[in-house]
């Protein structure tokens, strides 16, 4: 019987799934929802994500995975499990599975990886650079000795790296992502209209109206929530030109992000960074003008990559066609497992 290769892209806010030879098979939330009393995992996924909010005490939704690194242990080993199962249908084959991590991941944070994707099942597993996963999923030949650039913008993390001959030649990694662009809406929304509002109401917000490059204000959007002083549903209307306000000065620290990697570039790939331009993947490369924003800060040309939200999962999966080139891209990729 054949053996299952998976690639998996454990994000902070989403769990994306590569299956070789078959492409993208799972595409979930990663959001645990937990029974205190019994010590039971009630859902995972999607179904645990709709319980955000609506739970009773004794019932915890929770995110085991926060700023690209494993926080809840048990939890993250329980989510693997679960959609490992889900898509090899069967524990009689044991997948070699390969899982993405920030570029600034600690060995200690990455054994606790391994050892929760070991937990679920794996027969052995990869650890690779999630730029270097954004690359290959974009469409890049990253063996080659051409310099690139890459920023990979998810939930939790932002991870620029310049990028050649299969390896990481400079990186910088951030915790600010989309959470935080969330949260900065939460506690302004909360601040100026005393209204409570939940993150993903945020993030739905960011996704209609932010923009973090010239904003236009006659584009609004109908926020509802709970009145802080009266204790009642509200609606107010917010409009885009305010809303760039309070997410311009974190879209700022991207780009600082970004120019620092560009300073410490060697001089022999920023010739080539000129010429390819930056590569943009992640679900925070869609927040509108960020892409112009760097672009006008750096002088390069920005492209977003035509999946930017699945790049990582697809590039992760696909690294096991490469993996003896890869292994300087690769995480001790001998270590783990039989």
């Amino acid at each position: 019987m054949a053996g299952i290769d998976l690639g998996i892209d454990l994000g902070t806010t989403k769990i994306i799934i590569y299956r070789v030879g078959k492409g993208i098979v799972l595409e979930e939330p990663s959001v645990v929802a937990y029974n205190k009393r019994n010590e039971k995992v009630v859902a995972v996924g999607h179904e645990a994500l709709r319980m955000l909010g609506r739970t009773p005490a004794y019932i915890l939704t929770e995110c085991p995975v926060k700023d690209g690194v494993i926080s809840n242990h048990l939890l993250t080993e329980y989510l693997i499990k679960e959609f490992v199962k889900k898509v090899s249908r069967s524990f009689l084959i044991k997948p070699r599975i390969a899982i993405c991590i920030p570029s600034a991941i600690t060995r200690v944070e990455a054994r606790a990886v391994v050892e929760a994707a070991m937990s679920a099942g794996a027969r052995k597993v990869y650890l690779i650079d999630e730029p270097i996963a954004a690359a290959i999923g974009a469409g890049l030949d990253v063996l080659q000795p051409d310099g690139r650039m890459m920023i990979d913008s998810g939930g939790g993390t932002t991870d620029v790296a310049v990028i050649s001959l299969g390896g990481i030649v400079v990186s910088h990694s951030m915790k600010v992502a989309g959470n935080v662009f969330d949260e900065a809406i939460v506690k302004y929304i909360q601040t100026k209209y005393k209204l409570a509002i939940g993150s993903t109401v945020a993030e739905n917000i960011k996704k209609e109206i932010g923009c973090v490059f010239e904003p236009d204000e006659t584009v609004t959007s109908i926020v509802k929530g709970r009145n802080l002083i009266t204790g009642y549903p509200e609606q107010i209307e917010i409009n885009q030109a305010e809303l760039f306000e309070v997410l311009r000065p974190f879209a700022e620290e991207i780009v600082a992000g970004v120019r620092s990697v560009l300073e410490r570039t060697p001089p022999e790939l920023t010739g080539d960074i000129y010429r390819n331009g930056i590569i943009m993947t992640g679900g925070t490369c869609l927040l509108k003008g960020l892409d112009k924003l760097i672009s006008e800060n750096t002088g390069l040309a920005v492209c977003i990559a035509e999946n930017p939200v699945g790049c990582v999962g697809i590039g992760t999966g696909k690294c096991f066609a490469m993996i003896e080139e890869l292994k300087e891209g690769f995480e001790c990729a001998s270590t783990y497992g039989a």
